[in-house]
């Protein structure tokens, strides 16, 4: 039976998008080691993974020159050390020490989840995958696999476009998501799940190969 995961982080954890066979139902965790220890074929999350010792992945630079418009959307991983800071002060000094560049706000409020999944990416028992959700929706919307850019996520169009694409390749979406979640949250964990499948299928694109200082290769799939 086919089993994929898409996961994306929320208030109080990380929520996610399971399809069994043909059939879509949400969860929740409060670790990343409650989902990356899922017996799943395939787990893809909105996440970076690998990290750079220093620099810029260039699956962040290739995944922003795939959004036209919407390339904010993508800001650069932080890099490795980084994950040992416990304030922004700190994550900016050690940023600025091993890569001579800042950290900004938006990466540094990702750190402690980037730092779950990295502690204990050792738990998954498929395959783990880094997904950008506005990537995968974009491809999602375009003929022939190029990219569509979309309206804005929080806009009720963006909102309302999004769910439409989302119900054209999974059918009747579960209407009893978790408390946690947003719908921001439980649209990028549909995207992912989407993503995975695709990867599943040998059907997805992917951006970077690079590896990082662990042997672990930075790449975004979509």
């Amino acid at each position: 039976m086919t089993s994929v995961l898409g996961v994306d982080g929320c208030k109080g954890g990380w929520v996610g998008a399971l399809l069994l066979g043909t059939t879509v139902s949400w969860r929740f965790w409060p670790t990343a080691a409650g989902f990356l220890s899922e017996p799943v074929d395939v787990i893809a999350v909105d996440i970076p993974i690998g990290l750079p010792a220093r620099g810029v992945r260039a699956c962040d630079v290739l995944a922003r020159r795939g959004l036209p418009g919407q390339g904010s959307s993508v800001f650069p991983a932080p890099v490795r050390a980084v994950l040992a800071a416990t304030t922004y002060a700190q994550a900016r000094a050690l940023s600025v020490a091993v890569d001579g560049r800042s950290l900004s706000a938006q990466a540094f409020g990702i750190v402690p989840k980037v730092a779950e999944v990295d502690v204990a990416r050792g738990l998954v028992g498929g395959e783990l995958l880094e997904v950008h959700p506005e990537l995968s929706f974009s491809r999602l919307a375009g003929a022939s696999g190029h990219p569509v850019p979309l309206p804005r996520k929080k806009s009720a169009a963006g909102a309302l476009a999004r769910v439409q694409l989302l119900t054209s390749a999974f059918g009747e979406l579960p209407l009893d998501p978790p408390p946690q979640a947003s719908l921001d949250d439980c649209l990028d964990a549909l995207a992912c799940l989407w993503t995975g499948l695709r990867w599943l299928r040998g059907e997805a694109d992917v951006v970077g190969d690079e590896l990082d200082p662990t042997g672990q290769v930075m790449r975004i799939v979509t």
